[in-house]
């Protein structure tokens, strides 16, 4: 691989009407490079690659290729080549034709069109296959007649948009076998996007993380998975137990009441962190003599493995073992040091414009008035900064509410799951005892005393 830079998107941002899709990004992409974006739906991966594709324009910062500003070419004069989900294969034409398809636009000669499409067919595992038609071909084939027909033109860079989709499990693994076999032989920039965490861990010599149209890492797949930077990233790869903890001090950290060696470093003393353990670094021990234990309340058989759910005094912990537990026995649990990954506390907070009504006692936050203490100092409809922190917000069924969002991820942190509402346009990170469905209609209610209010400096 190269090292140097193929493609840089430098503090990009795009906007869909009044919703960002990317924020700002910086993101350099080696030439010859397996680069996955990976994230969940609407974090910006899509767009990222129609960007670098020349679909859509910025509304700001430059993206280069080669050094070379490409902001004004068009994407047929782009070094770009892409593959959809769906195939988009033509099924007038056979298997051939197909591939030949973007050639015969550039008037290529029919001698080179053959080698050409001959030397795909034999890349793609469909050699003797150029004859036969799109609905003749299992969708696995039409997949690789799709791969086929964008590297034909030989382009720099591949881009991928959730290419394996469609395909069914075994399928799809195959695939992803195939295609970094490809890619390694080829050596060109593959860019991948997807939403499977096992995918990106796979196949990819990088891995870009997105949320909310914000980079949260970039690493290798073993960066990623052993130092995950914040807990969405430790949550959306892979399993993980995310559980509160004190660093006492360089290589020590009390969690779940009991102090562990650990192998990091550098946190003031006594400081709250998020600590990271994943589920197959955890030991089953007996109980007696452990230090920590509890009951096992839930055992799935997961095939390989079982995955126990230990509740040890309030902390429950995700664990993989291969030794069989019975539903409700108490067993301990072993964490050696180097299983444990000490991360920067997450300080949440949700922060609101609104307007103050002092005379009723209220302020009006998205459309809706809440009750608010210490309202003395403003005038009627000043703007006002109001902070509610997400454990102060109580989460009711939506007909009890005049203010409701729908669940848009729900994450466990050993105690209690954190829940992201989606408002309109707003945000609310909330705490729950018990999971909640991305999609399930919530109501939103908060306490007077429970609301902070200032003065907004902005307006």
């Amino acid at each position: 691989m190269k090292d140097k830079h193929l493609i840089e998107l430098i503090d990009v941002s795009k906007l869909y009407g009044g919703d960002v899709a990317l924020s700002h990004v910086d993101l350099y992409i080696k030439d010859g490079e397996f680069l996955t974006l990976l994230g969940p739906s609407g974090c910006g991966k899509t767009t990222m690659l129609r960007l670098i594709a020349g679909f859509i324009m910025p509304d700001e910062g430059r993206i280069e290729m080669d050094g070379v500003d490409i902001a004004n070419t068009p994407p047929y004069l782009r070094r770009v080549n892409t593959v959809f989900q769906k195939y988009a294969l033509f099924p007038h034409l056979n298997v051939a034709d197909n591939i030949a398809f973007g050639l015969k636009l550039k008037n290529v000669d029919k001698e080179t069109i053959k080698q050409k499409v001959d030397a795909m067919l034999e890349l793609v595992n469909l050699k003797g296959y150029g004859s036969r038609y799109v609905e003749q071909l299992s969708g696995g084939q039409q997949q690789r007649v799709a791969i086929a027909r964008a590297l034909v033109n030989e382009p720099q860079v591949l881009l991928l948009d959730e290419p394996l989709g469609a395909l069914d499990l075994k399928l799809r693994k195959e695939m992803q076998v195939e295609l970094k076999n490809m890619q390694q032989r080829l050596g060109i920039t593959f860019i991948y996007v997807t939403h499977d965490q096992e995918e990106a861990l796979t196949m990819s010599d990088t891995i870009v993380v997105l949320k909310d149209g914000v980079i949260q890492q970039i690493g290798t797949p073993t960066d990623i998975y052993n130092e995950p930077k914040n807990p969405f990233v430790a949550d959306f790869i892979g399993e993980s137990n995310i559980i509160p903890g004190i660093m006492l001090q360089d290589y020590k950290v009390r969690m779940n009441g009991v102090v562990y060696d650990c192998v990091d470093k550098g946190f003031g003393k006594n400081t709250e962190v998020d600590v990271v353990v994943r589920p197959e670094d955890i030991d089953i021990v007996p109980a007696e003599g452990a230090r920590v234990f509890g009951k096992a309340v839930s055992v799935v058989f997961m095939g390989v493995h079982y995955e126990v759910d230990v509740d040890c005094g309030g902390y429950e912990w995700v664990i993989q073992t291969t030794d069989f537990v019975e539903r409700g026995q108490v067993v301990g649990i072993s964490i050696p040091p180097d299983a444990i990954h000490i991360m920067k506390k997450t300080q949440q907070t949700n922060l609101f414009d609104a307007v103050a009504y002092p005379e009723d006692g209220e302020i009006e936050l998205l459309d809706h008035r809440f009750a608010c203490n210490g309202l003395e100092s403003f005038e009627t409809k000043d703007d006002v900064l109001v902070a509610i922190a997400p454990v102060d917000v109580q989460l009711i069924p939506p007909e009890e509410s005049g203010l409701t969002g729908v669940v848009r991820a729900c994450m466990f942190l050993g105690t209690h799951y954190e829940v992201t509402i989606g408002c309109g346009e707003e945000d609310w990170i909330a705490y729950s005892p018990e999971y909640m469905e991305s999609g399930e209609e919530i109501g939103i209610s908060v306490a007077a005393d429970k609301i902070a209010v200032s003065a907004n400096e902005a307006n």
